[in-house]
């Protein structure tokens, strides 16, 4: 039995399960051999964590829903397999509360949807499901994924495990949260602006936002769409790839998902690694860019840097048109009819798209074009760009929008996630690793950046600063 499972999970009292709360400490793929060679049983890995979520997310509100009967009945299905059902047999997971999930609710962080229960499940969560994964529950968000702080008027604030008194992040703050402090081994999120990426940075995980198209969503009603996709936030980077190995793949109802080309050549000896505080135009702090910095030098260790960025002029108003368009496009019905029970944030998210003409939008294209091809060419030349995976160090959940950095006033209240969303805008793949940090440093991540394509390439270049550099989880002090 290997040394991180010499013990027994299952320890029983006058009849009862009592769970040893130190399986939640294990990393999902390591569970998964554990379940599978019949050294734990789903059963108790599942009670173990339903145990850590009741103790624990009282005070982190990371779950809108824990659906712990539905957990306990599948657990016993796979204990009753008689082979492995996938790669995550048994392995429990949360789902953020954006995505269906069949016959458990899913309110998408909005009072309006709180008593909406899905028929079907979204293809990633059926693919997790046909992996043998077993879903604990599904995590907390900002109404429709629009907000700096992870609440809404069903639940939260979600609260930063490393300081309960900051945010986790917006928009999938509740599954970084949930892995963070161990309430699940994984959590799938989803990304438009940023929004695996500040939460992973912000609690000391890793993270993957794949090429868009890599995890397909073929019900997407705007079927060309890359600015949001689905990823996952894990503790390990091998835990992030077990996770994409089983959901991605084509769909011929998305067509984002027929155009991928697999590009998984081996990461050079020494890697070219192009670095950028800024992209030359986002807002960072001045924390951050000390943070940054000290990680590059680390980074120096494994690869040869070079100080450069793409040309990503006009990156930001290109990113607010475009997001502003497709959210008024697909909420501005209940912004007429429903206005007063909507929040602040979603409203001016909806009224930012209002008055955008189709110039408007078509120029937004064209620039993004523009900077599409500049991020392409600096990859002719480099092997991987890296960038801050924050442009801030968590702040008070009191305070819901950052409208200022180092005293200077933000445009609107998303620019603060520039050094995130100039990469959703050329749909590059991004892998999130925390940085080395001191013991009384807040987390702060890194965003490590590839040609579409290059999932495997990420995931092996991540384990090797993981494994040498120390780029790598911690977890937090909780009770």
């Amino acid at each position: 039995m290997p040394a991180a499972l010499a013990f027994r999970c299952e320890v029983w009292h006058d009849g009862a399960m009592i769970p040893d709360p130190s399986v939640c400490d294990l990393a999902a793929t390591t569970l998964a051999r554990a379940i599978a060679c019949g050294e734990l049983s789903s059963r108790e890995v599942v009670e173990a964590h339903l145990e850590r979520i009741a103790h624990r997310d009282v005070q982190l509100a990371a779950f809108v829903t824990v659906d712990a009967e539905g957990a306990r009945r599948a657990a016993e299905v796979c204990d009753a397999a008689p082979a492995p059902m996938g790669p995550l047999h048994g392995v429990p997971v949360a789902i953020k509360d954006l995505t269906d999930t069949a016959g458990l609710a899913t309110t998408y962080g909005s009072a309006l949807f709180r008593d909406h229960v899905p028929a079907e499940d979204d293809l990633v969560v059926a693919r997790l499901r046909r992996a043998g994964a077993i879903i604990l529950g599904k995590t907390n968000t900002p109404e429709f994924g629009f907000g700096a702080v992870c609440t809404n008027k069903l639940c939260g604030p979600t609260r930063n495990p490393y300081d309960p008194a900051l945010t986790s992040g917006g928009s999938s703050g509740g599954s970084a949260v949930a892995v963070a402090a161990g309430m699940v081994p994984l959590a799938h999120g989803t990304d438009f602006g940023g929004s695996v990426r500040t939460p992973a940075s912000f609690c000391d995980l890793a993270s993957i936002r794949p090429t868009p198209g890599r995890i397909p969503s073929p019900r997407r009603p705007l079927g060309w769409d890359m600015l949001a996709t689905h990823g996952f936030l894990a503790r390990s980077v091998d835990d992030l790839e077990l996770a994409l190995s089983v959901c991605g793949g084509g769909d011929a109802k998305d067509p984002l998902a027929a155009g991928i080309i697999n590009d998984d050549r081996p990461v050079a000896a020494r890697p070219r690694i192009a670095v950028t505080p800024d992209f030359g135009v986002a807002p960072v702090s001045r924390k951050v860019r000390a943070r940054f910095a000290s990680a590059c030098e680390a980074l120096a260790g494994v690869g040869d840097l070079v100080p450069s960025s793409p040309d990503c002029g006009g990156a930001s108003e290109t990113f607010r048109t475009l997001r502003a368009a497709h959210i008024a496009n697909s909420y501005g019905e209940l912004l007429r009819t429903r206005r007063d029970e909507l929040t602040p944030t979603v409203i001016w998210n909806i009224e930012a798209g209002a008055k955008l003409s189709a110039e408007d939008y078509l120029n937004a294209e064209r620039r993004r074009t523009v900077i599409y091809r500049s991020f392409r060419e600096l990859f002719t030349r480099t092997d991987f760009l890296v960038a801050p995976a924050a442009s801030v160090l968590p702040w008070p959940n009191e305070i819901s929008d950052v409208m200022a950095i180092d005293g200077t006033a933000l445009e609107t209240p998303i620019d603060y996630l520039a050094v995130t969303f100039i990469v959703s805008l050329v749909g590059f793949p991004v892998l999130t690793l925390p940085a080395r940090r001191g013991e009384n440093e807040l987390p702060f991540g890194i965003q490590i950046i590839a040609p579409p394509g290059c999932e495997s390439r990420l995931f092996a270049f991540g384990r090797l600063i993981e494994n040498e550099l120390g780029f790598s989880h911690r977890q937090p002090k909780l009770p």
